[in-house]
């Protein structure tokens, strides 16, 4: 079983990719948490970073803690309930680079497995009949020695969504230290999963942004 410790990188500024008087784009880097847990030594997240030079920053949405990519904040109540409702009514279009293991052969196509919690080991993940709708969309951009670089388009916002849909289809993400097998997991350093891109409509000026960030693996 997985023992979860927690080790922020050192590094103590965040990749600030766009700020306006509304919004604030980052690049998270991987092994940093989105928000803090109940445990105390998880305080050190990317919205204590944020708010550490702009204490008004809103959390609007999570990545996992290894997962790197972008991450967007509000900067006032307005932008804020702005922003949760086009998460909420997935009106935000998110775009995330995986390296999974292995040669995908189907080179585009949708994965469209419920998930639920598993009863035996929370909080991990697992397809169920009687679990959320979930759906994925993939399409393969790179055939590699042994793995393959996929783009993943989820149309739902689940709990691990793409590593539990990449898993399903036989192909684990590199470094999964959740539910790949050790070969998997000792293939990359980090899990390699980035949200490489988000886009959404600016909640004041209306007009549609898209922040980007190129996955470094």
């Amino acid at each position: 079983m997985h023992i979860f410790t927690y080790q922020p990188p050192s590094i103590p500024w965040l990749d600030i990719r766009y700020k306006d008087r509304d919004i604030i784009v980052i690049n998270k880097p991987s092994g940093l948490l989105s928000n803090p847990g109940r445990s105390p030594d998880t305080h050190d997240t990317a919205i204590t970073r944020l708010q550490q030079v702009y204490p008004e920053a809103i959390l609007i949405h999570r990545l996992d803690c290894d997962t790197s990519g972008i991450m967007i904040f509000a900067r006032n109540k307005k932008a804020e309930s702005n922003l949760k409702t086009q998460f909420q009514h997935r009106q935000a279009k998110k775009v995330y680079v995986a390296e999974v293991s292995g040669h995908m052969q189907t080179l585009e196509g949708k994965v469209n497995f419920a998930l639920g919690p598993n009863p035996d080991s929370p909080p991990f993940q697992m397809t169920t009949e009687t679990g959320k709708a979930a759906l994925t969309y993939f399409r393969v951009l790179e055939q590699r020695a042994q793995t393959t670089l996929m783009e993943l388009k989820p149309h739902t916002g689940r709990t691990h969504q793409l590593r539990v849909h990449m898993l399903a289809l036989g192909h684990p993400i590199l470094g999964d230290e959740f539910y790949a097998d050790e070969a998997t997991i000792n293939a990359s350093k980090r899990l390699n999963l980035h949200a490489q891109s988000l886009t959404i409509t600016h909640p004041y000026t209306q007009i549609e942004m898209t922040f980007f960030s190129q996955h470094p693996f």
